[in-house]
């Protein structure tokens, strides 16, 4: 069972119940779970939510601050679903969204806590733990899917999203430039294992994980790998920032397909989905948080 980041406060992570929550249903030594009644979309609604116990809730704000960055604002609005509906995809958009600031995104509602990507001093070492762990996340994604342990997770294979193979030539790459390429740290091996248990247990909060990962990396991933590149690898654009096809499309078709997914669940499902962002986004942080230590 993957353990949470141990950043993540109880506080923290009740603080913003309603517009997110994260990871997992996980209840290992350091994670309760408590009953608690939130209002969500104007109705009560009790739920039961993991929260972690463990004190330093600075740190995963700073982890969601990367991760704002890291989605950025081209994460589009979905195009219009049926007619006096809104689509969720709209809805996972509109709750990532609120994890950023008015810097980051006209939607954001929080306040700057870490430096802008532009002031950021990666390493070439740091950098490859990034794209080290970030090729076992994708993989255990994409191995996922193609499992497809519950039916509709099959909907999600071969989108052209998939980053596995680009990331394998990107370090291969590395390998020839003379670097030595490090194994999977803790942040990947446990967003690793944590995916692989969501998607047995909690479909609805894996599907949450698999937007973010993926809309987030074409989004302002791709600005990030720009700034780095700029500044560590002399302007070299990574395969793991280029797509075959057209990417719009690529996306639509995604969000097309999520949509159609989440049609079949209550809301209360619904919501559960939403809840889940918070976390994700602290997972992801963990990675991106490589690239400078």
């Amino acid at each position: 069972m993957a353990p949470p980041p141990a950043s993540l406060s109880a506080p923290n992570a009740l603080s913003l119940l309603a517009p997110a929550t994260a990871t997992a249903r996980v209840s290992s030594g350091r994670w309760n779970r408590l009953s608690v009644s939130v209002s969500v979309a104007a109705r009560p609604v009790t739920r039961v939510v993991s929260v972690a116990l463990a004190p330093a809730a600075a740190a995963v704000t700073a982890q969601r601050r990367l991760v704002a960055a890291a989605a950025a604002t081209e994460m589009a609005p979905a195009a219009s679903g049926e007619e006096g509906s809104k689509p969720f995809v709209e809805e996972m958009r509109a709750v990532a969204m609120k994890l950023h600031t008015k810097d980051q995104a006209r939607e954001g509602e929080k306040e700057p806590e870490a430096p802008p990507v532009a002031k950021w001093e990666p390493s070439v070492e740091g950098y490859l733990r990034f794209l080290v762990d970030s090729k076992l996340v994708f993989q255990t994604l994409e191995d996922i899917v193609e499992r497809a342990a519950v039916p509709w997770y099959a909907e999600f294979r071969n989108t052209g999203l998939e980053r596995s193979e680009a990331l394998k030539k990107d370090l291969e790459w590395f390998r020839q430039q003379g670097h030595t390429i490090p194994e999977p740290s803790d942040p990947g091996t446990t967003y690793s294992s944590l995916l692989e248990e969501l998607s047995e247990k909690d479909p609805q909060a894996f599907i949450c994980h698999f937007y973010n990962v993926y809309f987030a990396h074409t989004a302002g991933g791709r600005m990030i790998g720009k700034k780095v590149s700029e500044k560590i690898l002399n302007k070299k654009e990574l395969e793991f920032y280029k797509w075959e096809g057209n990417l719009s499309h690529l996306l639509q078709n995604v969000r097309n397909k999520l949509n159609e997914v989440a049609s079949s669940w209550s809301r209360e499902e619904k919501d559960h989905c939403l809840e889940e962002t918070e976390k994700s986004f602290a997972y992801s942080g963990g990675l991106l948080r490589h690239i400078f230590t």
